[in-house]
């Protein structure tokens, strides 16, 4: 099998790959000449409005077990994102059901679909009784924008955002008990997204990309491979190019990272990984847990020996340990 390629790789050939939609490419080179990782910072997300909007349901499907499946759409800085939401048989408990932010992993942008992969995973949630909402990140399906990555550029962190504001405004969830899930890349997101959010009650991450900017630079195992095209990989080269590497500026990439934040984490956290994951280095995961006890902040770990980045091996109690933490927290 041809080894994956590490996360932070495949985010940038992931808005290159957006390209190949019509008429994508003027908006592409739009959205990189506006894109300023300063507004990665923490501090700046905090200042943000993410109000979401009422969810705006555009097909119907076929109903999960024990509960219903919709594509839906939400508005984020203008833009129309869709998103899978599966919402539980019966009658809400009083105050609404809790429900879960779904923040899927990389997939290239433009073969990835609303109702493929992690399917499985929202009805496991659904079947518990939580309303899930897994969002089609900015040019991602029929997502509206531009796939830039999840690194150097806020839109993802901006759309979960808005996924949670729109979740709030359902009412059929209880806005006061609202968590995140990530796997890969989105946990980074769900990271990112707690220690901005201290609304979100609770997380889960499934084979986080959970490391700070030195390491997300200089410690993945692969490089990228000469088919990117130099526009998508000169993100990284240009924020290097003006504000220094992190270890130039630490001050600047520490206020971008969520791993520097970990003190205003306000909600528990549990954390799964496979010790022979092949797209992100499981260091990432044991350092992340360090850290948090260091802030004295409440971390469930666990590693899977032997298993892989998907946590394939172990799938069945990695859910029933994630599901039971969300109704713990929750």
């Amino acid at each position: 099998m041809k080894p994956a390629l590490p996360l932070l790789v495949l985010l940038t050939l992931q808005a290159a790959l957006s390209q190949a939609r019509p008429q994508s490419d003027a908006a592409f080179a739009a959205a990189v000449a506006r894109v300023d990782a300063a507004d990665m910072s923490i501090a700046v997300a905090r200042k943000r409005a993410y109000p979401g909007s009422d969810l705006k349901v555009l097909q119907t499907l076929r109903a999960g077990g024990n509960s219903s499946r919709q594509v839906v759409s939400y508005q984020s800085d203008g833009l129309s994102i869709h998103g899978l939401l599966t919402v539980p048989s019966g009658m809400p408990p009083k105050g609404g059901w809790p429900a879960v932010v779904f923040n899927h992993g990389y997939i290239l942008p433009n073969v990835y679909r609303t109702t493929e992969r992690y399917v499985a995973y929202q009805d496991a949630f659904a079947r518990a009784g939580f309303v899930t909402l897994k969002s089609d990140y900015r040019g991602h399906g029929s997502s509206q924008g531009v796939a830039l990555g999840g690194y150097y550029a806020p839109g993802y962190t901006d759309d979960v955002m808005n996924a949670l504001g729109s979740l709030k405004r359902d009412n059929r969830v209880n806005a006061g008990r609202i968590g995140m899930w990530g796997h890969s890349m989105g946990g980074f997101l769900t990271l990112r997204a707690m220690v901005i959010d201290p609304s979100i009650k609770a997380g889960v991450i499934w084979g986080g990309v959970v490391a700070n900017y030195d390491d997300l630079m200089n410690r993945w195992p692969r490089k990228a491979p000469a088919s990117i095209p130099r526009r998508v990989l000169n993100l990284r080269r240009d924020a290097v190019a003006r504000y220094g590497t992190p270890a130039e500026n630490p001050k600047f990439w520490n206020s971008l990272s969520a791993n520097s934040s970990l003190k205003d984490l306000s909600s528990p956290l549990q954390l799964h990984i496979g010790s022979v994951d092949e797209e992100v280095p499981p260091a990432f995961h044991a350092t992340l847990v360090g850290q948090l006890k260091a802030v004295g902040k409440t971390v469930q770990s666990y590693v899977y020996p032997g298993d892989n980045h998907n946590l394939s091996g172990n799938l069945r109690t990695v859910l029933d340990r994630s599901v039971a933490f969300f109704k713990k927290n929750l």
